[in-house]
C-alpha cells in the first residue's frame, strides 16, 4: 500500500507543472479515446457526434437514401409473416384481464382531519331531500346548517333557543321563492311617436326598452320629432337592436333638443364610430345630464375611448351620470374625474340658488 501511494505521489509530481495541452501531446490515441468517453457527454460545445459515449466502428455502406430505406422498410413488413396468434381473434371480445378503477371510500373532513362516514351513512345522504337536512340539522343540533330564513323561523316557533343556540325539536322546511318573470314592454310605439310630433304635455318619459321590433324608420321619426319636443325629459331604447345607422340621428337630436335629462341606449350595435358621433354632439348639448351607453357589441379601442374622454374633460359640463365601459384605464379615470366635477359645479350652482 505505501508503495501505491508513493508512485501516485511521483505521478502527480510529474504532470503537476505541466500545461493540459503538453500532458495531452504526450498520450497514446487509445489514452485519448478512453479519457473522452468519461467525458461528460452533455458538453453543449461539442458537435452532437461526439457528445455520444456510443461509437460506430463500422466503415460506411454508403450515402444515406431516404427512399431506398422506407422502400427496403414496406418490402421487409410485406414479405415477414405475422406473428402466430395462440388465441383466434374475435370481434367485440376483449382479451387479458378488464381494468376496473377501486372504489375509493368517501371522507368528509371535520376540523380538517378526514373521517369515514361509513357506506349505510353515505348511501342516505346521497338520497336526502333538502328538506331532509334541514330536519337532521335540527335533530343534531346544527344550527350552522341553516339559512337565515330557516333560523329565523326555528327562534318564531320557539324549537330554537336564541340564547344557547340549541334546538328543542326539528327545524321546518323553508320553500323557495319563486319570482314571476318581467312583463313584456307594452308602450304603443306609434302612438307614443305621434304624441311627440304634436309635442303633448303628458309624454315626459318615453321607455322602448326590449322592443325589438322597431323599424329603423320609425325610430328615426322619433328621434327627428324630439328636435323640436320641449316635453319630454327622458327617453329608453336599451336592447332595441339600433346601431350606427341611427347615430347621426341620436347627435342631431342632442344638438337641437334643450329639454331631454336622460337619455339611454345600452345594450345595443352602436360601434366605436357611432359612440364618436354621439359625443361630439355632447360639445353642444348644455341640457343632458344622464347618458348611458354601454354593453354595445363591441369594444371601442383605446383610440376611441381616449376621444371620448377629452371631449368630457374639455367640452361638456353637465353630465353627472355617464354609463360606459372603459377597457383602458387612462381614459376611464379621466372620464370619472370630468363627470365628478360637472357634479360638483352643479352643486355649487344649486346651493347659491337656495
Amino acid at each position: 500500500m505505501p508503495t501505491v501511494t508513493m508512485a501516485n505521489t511521483d505521478l502527480s509530481d510529474k504532470y503537476k507543472d505541466m500545461e493540459a495541452e503538453e500532458i495531452l501531446a504526450t498520450l497514446t490515441e487509445e489514452e485519448l479515446e478512453l479519457i473522452a468517453n468519461e467525458m461528460d457527454p452533455d458538453d453543449s460545445l461539442l458537435p452532437p457526434s461526439e457528445r455520444s459515449r456510443y461509437k460506430v466502428k463500422k466503415d460506411p455502406t454508403g450515402p444515406f437514401n431516404r427512399d431506398a430505406l422506407m422502400e427496403f422498410l414496406e418490402k421487409k413488413a410485406r414479405e415477414d409473416p405475422d406473428w402466430e396468434e395462440h388465441v383466434p381473434y374475435k370481434q367485440g371480445e376483449k382479451r387479458g384481464k378488464v381494468f376496473t378503477p377501486k372504489k375509493e371510500e368517501k371522507k368528509v373532513e371535520e376540523n380538517g382531519q378526514k373521517v369515514d362516514i361509513g357506506e349505510e351513512w353515505e348511501t342516505a345522504l346521497e338520497d336526502a331531500t333538502e328538506e331532509d337536512l334541514v330536519q337532521l340539522a335540527g335533530i343534531l343540533g346544527i344550527h350552522s346548517m341553516l339559512n337565515q330564513d330557516q333560523l329565523n323561523a326555528a327562534i318564531a316557533e320557539e324549537t330554537l333557543d336564541p340564547d344557547r343556540m340549541t334546538f328543542k325539536g326539528p327545524a321546518k322546511f323553508s320553500a323557495l321563492k319563486i319570482q314571476p318573470a318581467e312583463p313584456p314592454n307594452d308602450t304603443d310605439v306609434d302612438k307614443s311617436l305621434e304624441q311627440l310630433q304634436k309635442n303633448d304635455a303628458s309624454l315626459k318619459e318615453l321607455n322602448l326598452n326590449n322592443i325589438k321590433s322597431v323599424p329603423i324608420p320609425t325610430v328615426k321619426n322619433i328621434l327627428e320629432a324630439l328636435e323640436k319636443n320641449t316635453q319630454l325629459t327622458s327617453l329608453s331604447m336599451a336592447s332595441t337592436r339600433i346601431g350606427d345607422e341611427t347615430a347621426p340621428y341620436l347627435a342631431q337630436m342632442l344638438k337641437e333638443n334643450k329639454n331631454l335629462k336622460s337619455l339611454n341606449v345600452e345594450s345595443n350595435f352602436l360601434t366605436g364610430e357611432g359612440i364618436k358621433k354621439i359625443m361630439m354632439a355632447m360639445k353642444e348639448n348644455t341640457t343632458l345630464l344622464e347618458l348611458r351607453m354601454a354593453n354595445q357589441r363591441m369594444m371601442m379601442g383605446i383610440q376611441v375611448e381616449t376621444e371620448v374622454a377629452d371631449i368630457l374633460v374639455n367640452d361638456n359640463k353637465t353630465l353627472v351620470k355617464f354609463g360606459l365601459a372603459f377597457q383602458h384605464a387612462g381614459p376611464r379615470r379621466k372620464a370619472h374625474d370630468a363627470v365628478l366635477r360637472n357634479y360638483e359645479i352643479i352643486r355649487k350652482q344649486r346651493t347659491k340658488k337656495e
